[in-house]
C-alpha cells in the first residue's frame, strides 16, 4: 500500500457559507488535512504551519491574508472576487522573492463554469456581436462576479487574437449605464436577484444568428471539486496563476 502524503490546509473565511464548505470538503479528502479556521475575527497565527491556504473571505480582506501567507510561506488559492489588473500585478511582486511559491487565483471553482468560459473563447472569433450577462444572489458585494470579468478578458483576448474589429455598438446617449460595464471592450452585465445563487450566459450574433452559452450554479457542492483540485495542484504552480484552465489541462 502506498502512502500519498499529506497536505495541511487552512481555511481563511472558515465562518462563512462557502468557507464552511470548503472546511468539510478539506476533512473528508484523505490526502487533506484541515489544520486551521481562520474567521474574520481570529488570529491567523493558528494557520502557521499550513502548506496550502484557502481564502475565501471578502474583496477588503483578501490582499492582506495573501500578502501574510505569502511571508509565512505558503501557498494560496484565492476563491475570493474583487483581482483586477492591478491586484495581480502587486501578488506578482510579493512572489518575486518567493519563487518557489505559487498562488492561484480562481474566479469559479465550478468545472462547469471553467468549461464554459472555454467554450465561449472558442466561438468569441466566429461572431461579430459578444455580450456577457451574469447574476448572483443580492447580497454580493462586487459587481461585476469575477467570473464574468475573467470571461470579458479572455473573449477580448481571443478576438484580439483574430483581428477582429471593435464589438460594434452604435449608443451614444447611456446616461444610466444601461450597456452595462465595459471589460476590455465588451459588455458585461450584472443582475443581482434573490432566490439566485450563480449563473452567467455569454451572448454572441453574427448576421442571421446568435449563440448562447450558459451556466448555472445552484449549490455550493458544485465548487468542491474543483477547490479540491486547486489545493492539490497549487504546490505544483510556481508564480501566480489565473484560473482553473491550467489546473484542468484546458489552458
Amino acid at each position: 500500500m502506498v502512502c500519498r502524503p499529506v497536505t495541511r490546509v487552512a481555511v481563511f473565511g472558515a465562518a462563512g457559507r462557502l468557507g464552511s464548505a470548503v472546511c468539510a470538503a478539506v476533512e473528508d479528502a484523505d490526502d487533506l488535512e484541515l489544520v486551521a479556521r481562520v474567521g474574520s475575527a481570529d488570529s491567523r497565527d493558528g494557520a502557521v504551519g499550513a502548506d496550502v491556504a484557502v481564502d475565501v473571505t471578502r474583496p477588503d480582506a483578501v490582499l492582506d491574508n495573501v500578502r501574510w501567507c505569502v511571508d509565512h510561506g505558503m501557498h494560496v488559492v484565492v476563491g475570493t472576487s474583487g483581482f483586477d489588473d492591478e491586484r495581480l500585478d502587486t501578488v506578482r511582486g510579493w512572489l518575486a522573492s518567493q519563487p518557489e511559491l505559487g498562488v492561484l487565483v480562481v474566479p469559479n471553482f465550478s468545472v462547469g463554469a471553467v468549461l464554459m468560459m472555454a467554450f465561449a473563447v472558442q466561438a468569441a472569433p466566429f461572431f461579430e456581436s459578444v455580450e456577457v450577462v451574469e447574476a448572483h444572489h443580492p447580497d454580493k458585494v462586487d459587481a461585476p462576479s469575477g467570473t464574468a470579468r475573467r470571461t470579458a478578458q479572455l473573449i477580448a483576448e481571443a478576438r484580439k487574437g483574430a483581428g477582429l474589429e471593435p464589438v460594434p455598438d452604435a449608443t451614444r446617449d447611456d446616461p444610466d449605464g444601461a450597456r452595462g460595464a465595459r471589460v476590455d471592450g465588451v459588455s458585461v452585465h450584472s443582475l443581482r436577484l434573490r432566490g439566485v445563487a450563480a449563473a452567467q450566459e455569454v451572448l454572441l450574433g453574427g448576421p442571421g444568428e446568435t449563440l448562447s452559452i450558459r451556466h448555472g450554479s445552484h449549490d455550493r457542492a458544485a465548487y468542491m471539486p474543483g477547490v479540491l483540485a486547486a489545493i492539490r495542484a497549487v504546490p505544483t504552480l510556481p508564480g501566480l496563476t489565473v484560473g482553473l484552465e491550467a489546473v484542468l489541462g484546458l489552458d
